[in-house]
């Protein structure tokens, strides 16, 4: 089993504890998460069910690559970190 994690900055916005799943890609992984806690989705993904643009989503210690239809495998045991992304640039 994997687990969901989200940063605290999510936290402050909506109910998203850590959850155990079984999903052996990110897509089914986050499915089988939002299942459980419906509110969460859209904060993580837009109309078209790809991750948000100022959303980062991480297996283990990798970002995930496909961040439209969310292929990418999910390990037994790794952790899945859903985070905002920061944007900007220099002064």
């Amino acid at each position: 089993m994997a687990i969901v994690r989200f940063t605290r900055n999510l936290q402050r916005h909506v109910a998203c504890p850590p959850a155990e799943v079984t999903g052996l890609t990110v897509r089914a992984a986050l499915e089988e998460y939002f299942a459980g806690h419906p509110a969460v989705r859209s904060y993580v993904l837009d109309d078209e069910g790809a991750v948000r643009q100022h959303v980062t989503v991480f297996v283990g210690d990798r970002t995930i690559e496909d961040r439209l239809h969310l292929t990418d495998p999910v390990g037994a045991g790794e952790d899945i970190y859903v985070m905002q992304a920061l944007s900007g640039g220099a002064i």
